[in-house]
């Protein structure tokens, strides 16, 4: 190859060039420039270049001359002449933030939509839209939050989080909590199974059975649950069901985690717990029932095992429950908490200083 058609790329700026080929995350057409120069700096010959990289040979000459003339930051693309864009993009920002994000009343909205905002101002939605995803203002989304406000929030945080990572020797950590309102929905046409191309469809209508509780108890360190389905989840079920966890865990000590709800503080379960000391209640802060990791596994077996089935009767959803934690209890590895405290309560300090409104 001639080496006359060769680019004098200097060392520092190969190394940016090389860096900008190996990003994920720059645009296409610097990344083909880059390819350009470098290729260009090897000496291939400017036709040969045009047919690796996809361009044709002025586009080549067109990007060596630019090289030449201001380095690597020549490469970027220059601002685009014509009529300066219209819109104030102030204006838009600052009417979806208004008012909370709530419209003029008169419009008997929530929230503001791309089109209903365009209307508003005289512009086009495509605008509006393209402003909101500048400015990464989603008005359609909405999310939920709850701040604790018990005034035991940093002891009890504290507590949990201490059983979670460093457990006491010698004894079993526990996280207790009960699924009430479990629906033994039998569905009225059969399922569609899933194809290529097409998900599981299963129909709308459905015949309702009636419900269970299912009382669950996660052990921390190995993730097996212990369970039981009770018609009602009163202060007697609980006590039933302490009673079956500490016969599945005898002569041990055992650290129960749960949350705030009355049927767990009844006096007839505080009398029987005097009589049996070896079991501590720990309780989660008044809104911080996502402390307790029951509350992960009742996630992941209302995926995996309730929502999608169909029981003809409360039996066959009471069975279907205790299959999928038989298996689990199979295959379970340990529950890991990850975050301290401080870090948990310096975040719930932030978000309530943060909305404290003045």
């Amino acid at each position: 190859m001639s080496t006359a058609a060769r680019l004098e790329v200097r060392s520092k700026d190969r190394k940016v060039l090389q860096r900008w080929l190996r990003s994920t995350s720059i645009p296409a057409g610097l990344a083909q420039r880059a390819r350009i120069v470098l290729l260009a700096g090897d000496g291939i010959a400017n036709a040969e270049i045009g047919r690796q990289v996809g361009a044709s040979r002025p586009t080549v000459l067109h990007w060596r001359g630019r090289y030449l003339e201001g380095g690597v930051a020549a490469l970027h693309d220059r601002p685009r002449s014509g009529r300066p864009r219209e819109v104030d993009e102030i204006k838009v920002v600052t009417t979806t933030l208004a008012d909370g994000g709530t419209p003029p009343e008169q419009l008997g909205v929530t929230h503001w939509s791309a089109r209903l905002l365009a209307a508003e101002l005289g512009t086009s939605f495509a605008t509006v839209a393209r402003i909101w995803r500048d400015w990464d203002l989603q008005p359609w989304r909405t999310e939920t939050f709850t701040f604790s406000t018990d005034p035991e929030l940093e002891a009890k945080v504290r507590d949990i989080v201490g059983l979670y990572l460093h457990p006491p020797q010698n004894a079993v950590v526990l996280c207790v909590d009960e699924k009430s309102q479990v629906q033994a929905l039998d569905r009225t046409q059969p399922t569609l199974p899933i194809r290529p191309g097409d998900p599981e469809r299963q129909a709308h209508d459905y015949i309702r059975h009636g419900t269970t509780t299912l009382f669950a108890a996660l052990e921390v360190a190995t993730g097996k649950v212990t369970d039981a389905c009770f018609h009602r989840h009163r202060h007697q079920e609980f006590l039933r069901f302490l009673k079956q966890v500490a016969k599945a865990y005898p002569r041990v000590k055992l650290h129960v985690v749960c949350d705030n709800y009355s049927t767990h503080k009844h006096p007839t379960v505080k009398a029987w717990l005097e009589r049996n000391p070896r079991i501590t209640l720990h309780f989660t802060p008044t809104s911080g029932s996502w402390l307790n990791l029951i509350e992960v596994f009742f996630g992941i077996i209302t995926r995996q095992a309730i929502r999608r089935g169909s029981y003809g009767s409360v039996r066959d959803l009471v069975d279907a429950i205790r299959r999928f934690i038989d298996g689990w209890n199979e295959r379970c590895e340990p529950f890991t908490w990850t975050k301290d405290a401080d870090t948990i309560l310096a975040k719930a300090n932030r978000q309530t200083t943060s909305n404290t409104r003045h």
